[in-house]
C-alpha cells in the first residue's frame, strides 16, 4: 500500500478523489441493473426457445406415430444450409442476434415416400430452426452472464473498497491535520506563557 502524505493537498486530492467515486458509482450501478434486465428477458426469451422445441418433439412423437416403425432413412432429408448472425451492442456488450436461417430440404419422391413425410418435413424445419436460436440464445445469454459478473465486480470495488478506503484516508488525514493543529496551539500557548514569565 501507497504510503499517505498527511497534508491538505492530500486531503484535497482525496476529497476530489472520493466525489468522483461517488458520481460515477451510480452510473455503473444502472448499466448493471440494466444488464440484468437484458439477461432477464434473454433467460425467457431461451426458455421459450425451449418450451417449443419440447412441444414440437411431442407433437412428432403424437402426430407422426409411424416413423418409429417405418425403418426408413430420413437423416440427410433436412438441414441448416446457412446461418446469418449478426451483432448487437447492448451497454456496451457485443451480443449475437440471429437475422436468418435457411433450411435445405433435400428432393424426395412424393411418390415412394409415405405422405406423412411432408408434414414430417415440417416438423423437422421447425425443430432445427428452433435448435439453431437456442444456440445462438445461449451464446447471448453466456456474453450477459460474463457481462454482469464483471460489471457486478466493478459496483463492488467501488462499494467495498475505494469509496470506504478514500473515506478512511479522508478522516485519517483529518485526524492529522487536527492533531498538528491542535499541538502548534498547545506551542503557541506555552510559548507565549514562556514569554510572559520572562517579562
Amino acid at each position: 500500500m501507497a504510503r499517505i502524505t498527511l497534508n491538505k493537498s492530500a486531503l484535497t486530492r482525496a476529497g476530489r478523489q472520493l466525489q468522483v467515486f461517488q458520481r460515477f458509482r451510480p452510473s455503473l450501478d444502472m448499466k448493471r441493473r440494466q444488464l440484468l434486465a437484458e439477461r432477464a428477458a434473454a433467460r425467457k426469451q431461451l426458455a421459450e426457445f425451449e418450451g417449443a422445441l419440447e412441444k414440437n418433439n411431442l407433437s412428432v412423437a403424437d402426430n407422426v406415430p409411424m416413423l418409429s416403425a417405418s425403418g426408413l432413412d430420413l437423416r440427410q432429408l433436412v438441414k441448416v444450409s446457412g446461418v446469418d448472425l449478426d451483432e448487437e451492442n447492448v451497454m456496451g456488450v457485443r451480443l449475437p442476434v440471429l437475422r436468418d436461417i435457411s433450411i435445405e430440404v433435400q428432393a424426395y419422391g412424393l411418390l415412394s415416400k409415405p405422405h406423412w413425410v411432408d408434414r414430417l418435413v415440417e416438423y423437422l424445419r421447425e425443430i432445427l430452426a428452433l435448435k439453431v436460436r437456442i444456440q445462438v440464445q445461449s451464446q447471448r445469454l453466456k456474453h450477459l452472464d460474463r457481462a454482469v459478473q464483471v460489471i457486478t465486480q466493478r459496483v463492488n470495488l467501488f462499494d467495498k473498497v475505494l469509496i470506504p478506503n478514500t473515506r478512511a484516508t479522508i478522516k485519517r488525514i483529518q485526524l492529522h491535520l487536527a492533531d498538528v493543529e491542535r499541538a502548534a496551539v498547545v506551542r503557541a500557548k506555552l510559548a507565549k506563557a514562556k514569554r510572559e514569565r520572562e517579562q
